[in-house]
Protein backbone atom coordinates (compact mmCIF):
# COMPACT_ATOMS: atom_id res chain seq x y z
CA UNK A 1 0.00 0.00 0.00
CA UNK A 2 1.13 3.57 -0.32
CA UNK A 3 1.90 5.58 2.50
CA UNK A 4 -0.07 8.57 3.71
CA UNK A 5 2.73 10.73 2.75
CA UNK A 6 3.54 9.58 -0.20
CA UNK A 7 -0.07 9.27 -1.62
CA UNK A 8 -0.89 13.22 -0.89
CA UNK A 9 2.54 13.62 -2.75
CA UNK A 10 1.69 12.38 -5.35
CA UNK A 11 -2.19 12.18 -5.92
CA UNK A 12 -2.39 15.43 -8.18
CA UNK A 13 -0.27 13.01 -10.49
CA UNK A 14 -2.11 10.19 -10.79
CA UNK A 15 -4.35 9.17 -13.90
CA UNK A 16 -6.08 6.33 -15.39
CA UNK A 17 -3.36 2.90 -15.91
CA UNK A 18 -2.52 1.63 -19.40
CA UNK A 19 -3.93 -2.01 -20.25
CA UNK A 20 -0.73 -4.43 -18.73
CA UNK A 21 2.35 -1.84 -20.44
CA UNK A 22 0.57 -1.62 -23.62
CA UNK A 23 -0.09 -5.20 -24.47
CA UNK A 24 -3.88 -4.09 -25.15
CA UNK A 25 -2.82 -0.66 -26.49
CA UNK A 26 -3.65 1.02 -30.00
CA UNK A 27 -0.76 3.40 -29.61
CA UNK A 28 1.81 1.07 -31.03
CA UNK A 29 3.19 2.68 -33.68
CA UNK A 30 5.20 0.84 -35.74
CA UNK A 31 6.95 -2.46 -34.96
CA UNK A 32 9.94 -2.39 -36.87
CA UNK A 33 11.01 0.46 -35.44
CA UNK A 34 9.41 -0.34 -31.84
CA UNK A 35 6.49 0.75 -30.09
CA UNK A 36 5.89 3.80 -27.83
CA UNK A 37 3.10 3.13 -25.44
CA UNK A 38 2.51 6.51 -22.80
CA UNK A 39 6.38 6.21 -20.96
CA UNK A 40 7.28 2.76 -22.64
CA UNK A 41 9.27 2.31 -25.39
CA UNK A 42 9.69 -1.24 -26.25
CA UNK A 43 10.49 -3.79 -29.23
CA UNK A 44 9.92 -7.13 -27.98
CA UNK A 45 11.62 -8.96 -30.45
CA UNK A 46 13.78 -9.26 -33.66
CA UNK A 47 16.87 -10.65 -35.12
CA UNK A 48 20.71 -10.08 -35.36
CA UNK A 49 23.59 -11.27 -37.50
CA UNK A 50 24.14 -13.80 -34.61
CA UNK A 51 20.63 -14.50 -33.37
CA UNK A 52 17.82 -12.48 -31.53
CA UNK A 53 17.32 -9.44 -29.17
CA UNK A 54 14.75 -7.87 -27.16
CA UNK A 55 14.85 -3.88 -25.94
CA UNK A 56 12.77 -1.69 -23.53
CA UNK A 57 12.62 1.35 -21.82
CA UNK A 58 10.50 3.13 -19.23
CA UNK A 59 10.93 7.08 -18.54
CA UNK A 60 10.95 8.34 -15.22
CA UNK A 61 12.36 11.62 -15.65
CA UNK A 62 10.55 14.79 -16.82
CA UNK A 63 12.99 14.68 -20.00
CA UNK A 64 14.06 11.00 -20.94
CA UNK A 65 17.63 10.73 -20.43
CA UNK A 66 17.97 7.32 -21.22
CA UNK A 67 19.24 6.56 -24.88
CA UNK A 68 20.30 2.72 -26.76
CA UNK A 69 20.65 1.64 -30.07
CA UNK A 70 21.06 -2.42 -32.03
CA UNK A 71 22.77 -2.49 -35.23
CA UNK A 72 23.34 -5.77 -36.89
CA UNK A 73 25.19 -5.85 -40.05
CA UNK A 74 27.97 -4.14 -40.76
CA UNK A 75 31.00 -3.55 -38.30
CA UNK A 76 33.18 -1.14 -41.04
CA UNK A 77 32.17 1.56 -43.67
CA UNK A 78 34.78 -1.18 -46.33
CA UNK A 79 32.96 -3.10 -48.03
CA UNK A 80 34.69 -6.00 -47.37
CA UNK A 81 34.76 -5.50 -43.45
CA UNK A 82 33.48 -7.82 -40.82
CA UNK A 83 30.21 -8.31 -39.85
CA UNK A 84 28.54 -8.13 -36.48
CA UNK A 85 26.06 -6.43 -33.89
CA UNK A 86 26.69 -3.82 -31.76
CA UNK A 87 25.24 -2.75 -28.88
CA UNK A 88 25.00 0.54 -26.74
CA UNK A 89 23.12 1.80 -23.35
CA UNK A 90 23.44 5.59 -22.82
CA UNK A 91 22.51 6.65 -19.16
CA UNK A 92 22.31 10.44 -19.42
CA UNK A 93 22.77 12.97 -16.55
CA UNK A 94 21.95 16.68 -16.50
CA UNK A 95 20.21 16.07 -19.40
CA UNK A 96 19.87 14.29 -22.42
CA UNK A 97 22.11 15.82 -24.89
CA UNK A 98 24.96 14.01 -24.47
CA UNK A 99 22.90 10.44 -24.41
CA UNK A 100 21.43 11.43 -27.37
CA UNK A 101 24.92 12.54 -29.10
CA UNK A 102 26.48 9.03 -28.24
CA UNK A 103 23.41 7.62 -29.79
CA UNK A 104 23.83 9.03 -32.88
CA UNK A 105 27.61 8.92 -33.16
CA UNK A 106 29.52 6.58 -31.53
CA UNK A 107 28.72 3.71 -34.21
CA UNK A 108 29.58 5.60 -36.76
CA UNK A 109 32.88 6.32 -35.36
CA UNK A 110 33.39 2.32 -34.59
CA UNK A 111 32.20 2.00 -38.42
CA UNK A 112 34.75 4.68 -40.12
CA UNK A 113 37.51 4.99 -37.28
CA UNK A 114 39.29 1.74 -38.81
CA UNK A 115 40.81 4.36 -41.45
CA UNK A 116 42.66 6.29 -38.89
CA UNK A 117 46.61 5.96 -38.29
CA UNK A 118 45.78 4.05 -35.50
CA UNK A 119 43.34 1.53 -36.95
CA UNK A 120 44.93 -2.23 -36.91
CA UNK A 121 46.51 -3.69 -39.67
CA UNK A 122 43.90 -6.75 -40.37
CA UNK A 123 40.71 -4.26 -40.84
CA UNK A 124 39.13 -6.12 -37.85
CA UNK A 125 37.12 -5.14 -34.72
CA UNK A 126 39.19 -4.41 -31.34
CA UNK A 127 39.19 -3.12 -28.22
CA UNK A 128 41.93 -0.13 -29.40
CA UNK A 129 39.05 0.92 -32.49
CA UNK A 130 36.07 1.49 -29.52
CA UNK A 131 38.46 2.63 -27.36
CA UNK A 132 39.31 5.45 -30.05
CA UNK A 133 35.29 5.42 -30.98
CA UNK A 134 34.57 6.63 -27.44
CA UNK A 135 37.17 8.99 -27.29
CA UNK A 136 36.41 10.67 -30.62
CA UNK A 137 32.35 11.19 -29.41
CA UNK A 138 33.90 12.41 -26.82
CA UNK A 139 36.08 15.26 -28.64
CA UNK A 140 33.12 15.77 -30.94
CA UNK A 141 30.66 16.66 -27.88
CA UNK A 142 33.36 18.67 -26.09
CA UNK A 143 33.39 21.02 -29.31
CA UNK A 144 29.89 20.71 -29.40
CA UNK A 145 29.77 22.54 -25.93
CA UNK A 146 32.49 25.04 -26.83
CA UNK A 147 30.51 26.18 -29.74
CA UNK A 148 27.42 26.46 -27.93
CA UNK A 149 28.89 27.54 -24.48
CA UNK A 150 27.44 31.13 -24.74
CA UNK A 151 24.12 30.42 -25.92
CA UNK A 152 23.46 27.04 -24.19
CA UNK A 153 26.56 27.42 -21.31
CA UNK A 154 23.87 24.57 -19.46
CA UNK A 155 25.31 21.88 -22.25
CA UNK A 156 28.19 21.73 -19.99
CA UNK A 157 26.67 19.98 -17.46
CA UNK A 158 25.35 17.36 -19.28
CA UNK A 159 26.79 14.02 -19.40
CA UNK A 160 26.23 10.27 -20.27
CA UNK A 161 27.16 6.49 -18.85
CA UNK A 162 27.95 4.65 -21.94
CA UNK A 163 27.97 0.72 -22.10
CA UNK A 164 28.74 -0.87 -25.85
CA UNK A 165 28.62 -4.50 -26.55
CA UNK A 166 30.05 -5.71 -29.73
CA UNK A 167 29.86 -9.40 -31.11
CA UNK A 168 32.05 -9.87 -34.15
CA UNK A 169 33.93 -12.84 -35.37
CA UNK A 170 33.28 -15.21 -32.56
CA UNK A 171 33.97 -12.48 -30.03
CA UNK A 172 33.04 -10.17 -27.95
CA UNK A 173 33.72 -6.61 -26.80
CA UNK A 174 32.52 -5.41 -23.65
CA UNK A 175 33.49 -1.35 -23.28
CA UNK A 176 31.96 0.70 -20.10
CA UNK A 177 31.91 4.35 -19.08
CA UNK A 178 30.29 4.46 -15.96
CA UNK A 179 28.16 2.20 -14.01
CA UNK A 180 25.77 0.62 -16.53
CA UNK A 181 26.10 -3.00 -16.54
CA UNK A 182 26.32 -6.09 -19.07
CA UNK A 183 25.52 -9.42 -17.66
CA UNK A 184 26.33 -12.65 -19.82
CA UNK A 185 24.09 -15.53 -19.08
CA UNK A 186 26.53 -18.89 -19.05
CA UNK A 187 25.23 -22.27 -18.95
CA UNK A 188 27.08 -24.45 -16.29
CA UNK A 189 27.47 -28.35 -17.61
CA UNK A 190 28.79 -29.29 -14.26
CA UNK A 191 25.77 -27.98 -12.06
CA UNK A 192 23.42 -27.92 -15.00
CA UNK A 193 22.55 -24.21 -14.31
CA UNK A 194 22.76 -21.03 -15.96
CA UNK A 195 25.17 -18.56 -14.47
CA UNK A 196 25.18 -15.09 -14.29
CA UNK A 197 28.85 -13.69 -15.25
CA UNK A 198 29.01 -9.98 -15.18
CA UNK A 199 31.39 -8.85 -18.32
CA UNK A 200 31.38 -5.11 -17.29
CA UNK A 201 33.87 -2.67 -14.65
CA UNK A 202 31.76 -0.30 -13.24
CA UNK A 203 33.11 3.44 -12.43
CA UNK A 204 31.25 4.62 -9.58
CA UNK A 205 32.60 5.91 -6.12
CA UNK A 206 30.58 3.35 -4.24
CA UNK A 207 33.20 1.06 -4.83
CA UNK A 208 36.77 1.01 -2.59
CA UNK A 209 38.67 0.72 -6.30
CA UNK A 210 37.59 3.41 -8.12
CA UNK A 211 37.99 6.18 -4.94
CA UNK A 212 41.41 4.66 -5.27
CA UNK A 213 41.86 5.56 -8.60
CA UNK A 214 40.81 8.66 -8.50
CA UNK A 215 43.05 9.37 -5.01
CA UNK A 216 45.88 7.80 -7.60
CA UNK A 217 45.21 10.11 -10.25
CA UNK A 218 44.45 12.96 -8.26
CA UNK A 219 47.20 13.13 -5.33
CA UNK A 220 47.09 16.46 -4.68
CA UNK A 221 42.99 16.93 -3.98
CA UNK A 222 41.92 16.00 -0.81
CA UNK A 223 38.61 16.69 -1.95
CA UNK A 224 38.60 14.67 -5.48
CA UNK A 225 35.98 12.00 -3.37
CA UNK A 226 33.63 13.56 -0.48
CA UNK A 227 31.10 11.70 1.73
CA UNK A 228 27.77 13.84 1.27
CA UNK A 229 24.57 12.32 2.29
CA UNK A 230 26.21 8.88 3.18
CA UNK A 231 26.95 8.92 -0.57
CA UNK A 232 29.98 9.00 -2.24
CA UNK A 233 30.38 11.37 -5.06
CA UNK A 234 33.41 13.13 -7.06
CA UNK A 235 34.19 16.39 -6.17
CA UNK A 236 30.89 15.74 -3.81
CA UNK A 237 28.55 16.27 -7.11
CA UNK A 238 28.98 13.32 -9.30
CA UNK A 239 29.11 9.50 -8.55
CA UNK A 240 30.79 8.38 -11.83
CA UNK A 241 34.20 8.47 -12.55
CA UNK A 242 33.87 8.33 -16.00
CA UNK A 243 31.61 9.17 -18.33
CA UNK A 244 31.43 11.00 -22.12
CA UNK A 245 30.31 14.83 -21.19
CA UNK A 246 30.04 16.47 -18.32
CA UNK A 247 32.61 19.10 -19.52
CA UNK A 248 32.63 21.26 -16.63
CA UNK A 249 34.48 18.63 -14.96
CA UNK A 250 36.92 18.35 -18.03
CA UNK A 251 37.46 21.73 -19.11
CA UNK A 252 38.03 24.34 -16.90
CA UNK A 253 36.89 26.77 -18.93
CA UNK A 254 33.32 25.42 -18.65
CA UNK A 255 33.10 25.74 -14.35
CA UNK A 256 32.22 28.99 -13.99
CA UNK A 257 29.22 31.41 -14.40
CA UNK A 258 26.49 30.96 -16.32
CA UNK A 259 26.57 27.64 -15.38
CA UNK A 260 24.18 26.92 -12.23
CA UNK A 261 26.00 27.46 -8.94
CA UNK A 262 25.33 23.63 -7.93
CA UNK A 263 27.99 22.90 -10.86
CA UNK A 264 30.43 25.54 -9.92
CA UNK A 265 33.61 24.25 -8.14
CA UNK A 266 35.16 26.55 -5.50
CA UNK A 267 38.37 25.64 -6.67
CA UNK A 268 40.06 25.84 -10.58
CA UNK A 269 41.91 22.37 -11.80
CA UNK A 270 43.97 21.36 -14.50
CA UNK A 271 43.72 18.19 -15.83
CA UNK A 272 40.30 16.57 -16.63
CA UNK A 273 38.69 15.24 -12.93
CA UNK A 274 36.22 12.70 -14.88
CA UNK A 275 38.04 10.10 -17.55
CA UNK A 276 35.96 9.46 -21.00
CA UNK A 277 38.37 6.42 -21.78
CA UNK A 278 36.55 2.96 -21.23
CA UNK A 279 37.44 -0.33 -19.47
CA UNK A 280 37.25 -2.92 -22.20
CA UNK A 281 37.29 -6.61 -22.01
CA UNK A 282 37.86 -9.27 -24.67
CA UNK A 283 36.22 -12.56 -24.72
CA UNK A 284 35.85 -15.59 -27.13
CA UNK A 285 32.03 -17.07 -27.20
CA UNK A 286 31.37 -20.31 -26.24
CA UNK A 287 28.18 -22.12 -26.90
CA UNK A 288 27.62 -22.13 -23.24
CA UNK A 289 27.20 -18.83 -23.34
CA UNK A 290 23.47 -18.34 -23.74
CA UNK A 291 22.52 -14.47 -23.73
CA UNK A 292 23.71 -11.05 -22.75
CA UNK A 293 21.94 -8.58 -20.84
CA UNK A 294 22.83 -4.73 -21.31
CA UNK A 295 20.80 -2.15 -18.78
CA UNK A 296 21.40 1.06 -17.12
CA UNK A 297 21.77 1.15 -13.32
CA UNK A 298 18.10 2.15 -13.05
CA UNK A 299 18.31 -1.97 -13.37
CA UNK A 300 20.55 -3.06 -11.12
CA UNK A 301 19.51 -0.89 -8.21
CA UNK A 302 16.36 -3.53 -8.31
CA UNK A 303 17.75 -6.83 -9.44
CA UNK A 304 20.71 -8.73 -8.90
CA UNK A 305 22.64 -10.19 -11.42
CA UNK A 306 21.67 -13.55 -10.76
CA UNK A 307 18.17 -12.55 -10.65
CA UNK A 308 18.05 -11.40 -13.67
CA UNK A 309 19.66 -13.92 -15.20
CA UNK A 310 16.99 -16.48 -14.07
CA UNK A 311 13.99 -14.06 -14.95
CA UNK A 312 15.05 -14.06 -18.96
CA UNK A 313 16.01 -17.48 -18.61
CA UNK A 314 12.53 -18.33 -17.39
CA UNK A 315 10.67 -16.42 -19.42
CA UNK A 316 9.61 -16.68 -23.48
CA UNK A 317 12.03 -14.71 -25.56
CA UNK A 318 9.63 -12.64 -26.69
CA UNK A 319 8.46 -9.43 -24.88
CA UNK A 320 11.23 -10.62 -22.15
CA UNK A 321 13.05 -6.93 -21.91
CA UNK A 322 9.86 -5.17 -21.10
CA UNK A 323 8.81 -8.08 -18.31
CA UNK A 324 12.75 -7.70 -16.86
CA UNK A 325 11.90 -4.02 -16.56
CA UNK A 326 8.39 -4.54 -14.95
CA UNK A 327 9.83 -6.80 -12.59
CA UNK A 328 12.30 -4.28 -11.36
CA UNK A 329 9.31 -1.24 -11.36
CA UNK A 330 7.66 -4.38 -9.53
CA UNK A 331 10.21 -3.68 -6.81
CA UNK A 332 10.86 -0.36 -6.56
CA UNK A 333 7.09 -0.03 -5.58
CA UNK A 334 7.57 -2.53 -2.87
CA UNK A 335 10.20 -0.81 -1.47
CA UNK A 336 7.85 2.18 -1.12
CA UNK A 337 5.45 -0.03 0.70
CA UNK A 338 2.77 0.61 -2.66
CA UNK A 339 1.07 -1.77 -5.31
CA UNK A 340 2.44 -1.86 -9.25
CA UNK A 341 -0.77 -0.70 -10.10
CA UNK A 342 -0.43 2.22 -8.54
CA UNK A 343 3.27 3.05 -9.38
CA UNK A 344 2.33 2.97 -12.98
CA UNK A 345 -0.63 5.90 -12.22
CA UNK A 346 2.63 8.00 -11.56
CA UNK A 347 3.56 10.19 -14.26
CA UNK A 348 6.82 11.12 -15.41
CA UNK A 349 9.25 13.50 -13.07
CA UNK A 350 7.36 12.88 -9.88
CA UNK A 351 7.86 8.91 -11.17
CA UNK A 352 11.73 9.84 -10.74
CA UNK A 353 11.27 9.64 -7.04
CA UNK A 354 10.45 5.93 -7.30
CA UNK A 355 12.31 4.86 -9.56
CA UNK A 356 15.56 6.04 -12.55
CA UNK A 357 14.87 5.51 -16.41
CA UNK A 358 15.43 2.09 -17.20
CA UNK A 359 16.65 1.10 -20.78
CA UNK A 360 17.10 -3.03 -21.02
CA UNK A 361 18.41 -5.14 -24.43
CA UNK A 362 18.16 -8.52 -23.95
CA UNK A 363 21.06 -10.03 -26.81
CA UNK A 364 20.28 -13.91 -27.32
CA UNK A 365 23.42 -15.80 -28.94
CA UNK A 366 23.25 -18.24 -31.31
CA UNK A 367 26.22 -20.45 -31.51
CA UNK A 368 25.67 -21.36 -35.15
CA UNK A 369 25.24 -18.14 -36.46
CA UNK A 370 28.11 -16.92 -34.59
CA UNK A 371 30.05 -19.74 -35.62
CA UNK A 372 29.16 -18.49 -39.07
CA UNK A 373 29.98 -14.63 -38.38
CA UNK A 374 31.51 -14.36 -41.94
CA UNK A 375 28.12 -14.67 -43.58
CA UNK A 376 25.64 -12.02 -44.15
CA UNK A 377 23.22 -11.43 -41.56
CA UNK A 378 20.05 -8.78 -41.37
CA UNK A 379 21.18 -5.35 -42.08
CA UNK A 380 19.22 -3.46 -39.19
CA UNK A 381 19.39 -0.36 -36.93
CA UNK A 382 17.35 0.24 -34.20
CA UNK A 383 17.13 3.32 -31.70
CA UNK A 384 15.42 3.64 -29.10
CA UNK A 385 12.46 6.60 -30.16
CA UNK A 386 9.23 8.71 -29.23
CA UNK A 387 9.56 9.50 -25.58
CA UNK A 388 10.94 12.72 -25.95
Amino acid sequence: MVTTTWRKYVSHCWKPSMDDEGENSSNRGDDFNGRVDGLWWYKDSGHHVNGEFSMAVIQANTILEDHSQLESGPMSSIESGPQGTFVGVYDGHAGPEASRFIRDRLFEHVKTIRGAEFTSDDQEMSAHVIKNAYLETEEEFLNLVKKQWEIRPQIASAGSCCLVGVICNGFLYIANAGDSRAVLGRLDKGEKELKAVQLSDEHNASFASVRDELHTLHPDDPQIVVLKHKVWRVKGIIQVSRSIGDAYLKKAEFNKAPLLPKFILPEPFEKPILLAEPSVHVRKLHPEDQFLIFASDGLWEHLSNQEAVDFVNNFPRNGVARKLVKAALQEAAKKREMRYSDLKKIDRGVRRHFHDDITVIVLFLDSHLISRSSLRGPILSIKDGGLT
